[in-house]
């Protein structure tokens, strides 16, 4: 028998199994974990042993069977939104033009690797910083180089990041006929208050009217990004917010909750009295319902615990991909990525990444080494991404399932899941937690292991 019978004694920790209320969308657990809480810290390489071993890993023609990406990121932001805690650089012509020239050497340079030619990429996303801040020529060449030096699937979703602020019809054809078939566009919010407030350009109406015709003009998938929880909003304007989102007809939309970072201008800023206290986690909850319900009313396509889709053309594979292990190619200063389960992050700072390229060298400072049970881990935040954990789709199948079962009639108890068979459906409730829920299967295993007798 592969269960787990625990005794009075062993019941498990409220931070696994949530807690019991009357509300468990707002009260579970007390707050959100961090998407990579509990995942143990991996044995990392420096400096020479560390590219020695990449080079290694990139020197292999066989590819593996994981699914693969590519992430290339701009690292150049016109203007700081209080929110954000990721700020770089400001943007400046001169430092965009040279940052550019050394982004197709690298990009060109990475692509030679037998490693890079083994097999196609399924999605390209260029995020960052504010790539829609590269000018016409500059997108049209990075799509164009794209599509030239690697091997991309038949179906291959190549996304721009940006912001609408200057994203005119020149730079939309300009990256329409380099090769980008999606477009993601932070708007965080329409309201006028409420982008003012988090140093957002633009008001609402040229928001609501420049989506409009992009989604009108059918040349590519349009998808946006909203923030719940910033600085005045309201219930009622959130729902404006909801419905702005229908009007438009973008073809896909993700909500983020609002998180407050240290070094955030919106923390600095709450800390100096300048600005209210943000809502509670509870209360947050309560937007995240209000979204979901709405998009369900409205027959919008559930892709994951965050993000819906408006048709059938929406697919956000980048972010699915990601969610699931991919092995990713990282370009450009700031990029992250997982060659062969050797994870990498290059250098922030654009001098020491340029010297990196002119050296031919990879500028990081640690390689960290595929981690245990990296394929579980993987299959564990992806289902509860999606909002299913179904023991059909788990490595060890249905031994696993009976193994975690403890945990999940815990979660059932507390409104979190609803099993059937051998299914765990993730609630509404389970869906507001899902990344606890995940790092809570992660940590239960780790505390009661899966052993090979099982």
């Amino acid at each position: 028998m592969s269960t787990i019978d625990l005794a009075p004694t062993q019941q498990l920790p409220e931070a696994l199994t949530g807690q019991a209320s009357p509300s468990p969308l707002q009260f579970a657990f007390t707050k959100k974990t961090g998407a990579h809480a509990n995942h143990g810290k991996r044995e990392s390489l420096n400096g020479e042993q560390a590219h020695q071993m990449l080079s290694k890993q990139l020197s292999q023609s066989k590819a593996s069977k994981l699914p693969r990406a590519i992430y290339i990121h701009i690292p150049f932001c016109r203007v700081r939104c209080t929110f954000c805690n990721f700020f770089q650089y400001a943007s400046n012509q001169q430092m965009i033009d040279d940052y550019f020239t050394l982004l197709e050497q690298e990009l060109i340079a990475k692509s030679r690797y037998p490693w890079t030619q083994a097999r196609n990429f399924d999605a390209v996303y260029v995020g960052g910083g504010t790539p829609t801040d590269l000018s016409p020529e500059q997108l049209n060449q990075l799509g164009q180089l794209i599509h030239r030096y690697f091997p991309l699937s038949d179906s291959c979703e190549v996304t721009l990041e940006g912001r609408l602020n200057r994203f005119d019809d020149n730079k939309f054809e300009a990256a329409l006929a380099g090769g980008f078939n999606r477009f993601s566009f932070g708007v965080q919010s329409f309201n006028s208050k409420v982008r003012r407030a988090a140093k957002r350009l633009d008001k609402r109406d040229y928001i609501v009217e420049r989506l409009s015709q992009l989604t009108a003009s059918n040349r590519a998938t349009i998808a946006i990004d909203l923030i719940y929880g910033l600085p005045h909003q309201t219930p009622e304007n959130w729902q404006q917010d909801l419905q702005d989102v229908l009007d438009t007809g973008v073809h896909g939309v993700d909500l983020y909750q609002l998180l407050t970072f240290g070094g955030s201008g919106l923390q600095r800023n709450i800390d100096a009295g300048r600005e209210a206290v943000p809502l509670s986690t509870s209360d947050k909850a309560l937007m995240y319902q209000q979204g979901h319900q709405f998009f369900a009313q409205n027959a919008f396509r559930q892709l994951s615990y965050c993000h819906w889709a408006n048709g059938e053309q929406e697919q956000s594979r980048y972010n699915s991909l990601a969610k699931q292990g991919a092995e990713i190619l990282p370009i450009g200063a700031g990029a992250g990525g997982n060659i062969n389960g050797y994870a990498l992050m290059q250098t922030r700072d654009i001098d020491t990444w340029r010297a990196g390229i002119t050296e031919n060298n990879w500028a990081f400072e640690q390689l960290s080494l595929p981690a245990n049970n990296a394929q579980l881990k993987a299959a564990i935040t992806s289902a509860c991404d999606q909002g299913l954990i179904d023991a059909d789709k788990l490595p060890h199948g249905r031994t696993l399932f009976e193994h975690c079962e403890p945990l999940f009639k815990a979660w059932q108890t507390n409104g979190l899941v609803s099993l059937t068979g051998q299914q765990a459906a993730l609630t509404m409730a389970g869906q507001f937690w899902s990344v606890n829920l995940a790092n809570a299967m992660t940590q239960y295993l780790q505390m009661y292991p899966l052993t090979n007798s099982q």
